[in-house]
């Protein structure tokens, strides 16, 4: 086939995409309101402390407000009762949002569900539903390497923006933020498809589209050492979209199948250091959370620490090597399984290796901590932060003098 014709092809396929897809993307822009000095610091924590009288130096203001926050983002339009389906960090503390459409008209949006550890959330805008043109959903389970993809958001504010590329790999885990209770760890999100095809900032909460111009992915995250496309970009597959957003639309919110282990995957120096075979797949369990899902049903963590290759590792535990008699090759397979097949609950049975025996163990699955609290932690406490309770500022020699001090 001639050249020009491949690139003519090539470009009716973009077009045709776009021309089909732009008008169900949206541009979402919030504000959080300015907050002071004060409201940064935990409610059950003493006012802050006054600072010293120092001479020569100014009278700090009693109330330091800081100025309002802005941001940018995108979403796409999920049916014809105003859904819009973006990222949740899009909006998250969000105090206003206006959505504006591809045809420049607004309208202002309300957060009616949240899903922080998918990074998913759902606005409502009161708008006519024959304005409103939904998008196609497709199979991210389906996708393969090498696929052109497309991608359609507001890179740094720039609406309706287009950008193409390839599937450059399937399987990725993208970690969410720690939980308040240390105890807990982090999550991830599996089944992470990664593209090529530039996603800047602006473009979370757009689409990935395959070239039947179908969704099989919500743009969420890039890696660049300049906050700038460099060629990595991350989706959250549709699979686990059409899986949560139904839910926070009826519900508000989403619970998260949950195992309640930690560990790693099987590794053939930590295989043999059991009495495993080198080449036994798996992964092995290194912690179970006390009361819950794994340990009720009988799950054993690792006892021990070995020296691996000039490593200290723990070994010991059981090993699960499938899950419903589906293969566990990786620790990661135990994510993706639970996200894709699984819902809070629901049982399954775990194949395990304990002591170099197969056993099969039931769990009946609960939901992830924090799924049910209806109150957050303060903000200060959110996410790991850590806290020390002073303000202050730095010593000068004038100060230091002042205060009788070297």
């Amino acid at each position: 086939v001639p050249t020009n014709e491949l690139i003519a092809a090539y470009e009716g396929i973009l077009i045709k995409i776009y021309e089909e897809v732009n008008p169900s993307v949206v541009h979402i822009q919030v504000v959080q309101r300015g907050k002071s000095l004060r409201s940064l610091f935990p409610p059950e924590h003493p006012d802050i402390p006054e600072l010293p009288e120092i001479p020569g130096f100014p009278e700090p203001p009693e109330e330091l407000e800081l100025p309002p926050q802005r941001g940018t983002g995108s979403g796409f339009l999920w049916d014809t009762q105003g859904h819009i389906v973006t990222n949740y960090h899009v909006v998250e503390d969000a105090d206003k949002i206006m959505v504006i459409f591809h045809d420049g008209s607004m309208a202002d949006g309300e957060v009616i569900g949240s899903d922080p550890d998918n990074d998913l959330a759902v606005v409502k805008v009161d708008v006519p539903a024959e304005k409103l043109k939904p998008v196609k959903l497709g199979d991210s389970t389906q996708v393969k390497v090498g696929e052109l993809v497309v991608a359609i958001g507001n890179p740094f504010g720039l609406q309706s923006t287009m950008t193409a590329g390839i599937v450059s790999a399937l399987g990725r885990m993208l970690p969410v933020e720690a939980t308040a209770d240390p105890l807990m760890g982090a999550f991830s999100i599996p089944d992470i498809i990664q593209t090529d095809a530039p996603i800047n900032p602006g473009n979370s909460g757009g689409v990935l589209l395959n070239d039947q111009a179908e969704v099989i992915g919500v743009t969420s995250a890039i890696i660049s050492p300049v906050r700038a496309s460099a060629g990595i970009g991350f989706a959250i597959p549709s699979a686990i979209v059409c899986k949560v957003v139904p839910v926070l639309i009826e519900k508000g919110r989403y619970l998260h199948p949950w195992l309640g282990i930690s560990g790693y995957t099987l590794t053939p120096s930590v295989a043999q250091a059991m009495g495993l075979s080198k080449d036994q797949r798996g992964a092995l369990v290194v912690d179970v959370v006390p009361g819950g899902p794994a340990d009720k049903a009988g799950v054993r963590g690792s006892d021990r620490q070995v020296e691996i290759d000039g490593e200290r590792r723990r070994i010991g535990g059981d090993v699960i090597i499938a899950i419903d008699g589906q293969p566990i090759y990786k620790f990661d397979d135990i994510v993706t399984f639970l996200a894709r097949y699984t819902e809070v609950g629901q049982q399954i049975t775990l194949t395990i290796l304990r002591r170099g025996q197969s056993e099969e163990i039931v769990v009946e699955l609960g939901s992830r901590p924090g799924d049910q609290a209806e109150k957050q932690p303060p903000a200060s406490l959110q996410r790991g932060r850590a806290w020390l309770g002073i303000v202050g500022v730095t010593l000068t020699p004038e100060m230091a003098e002042a205060m009788g001090l070297p």
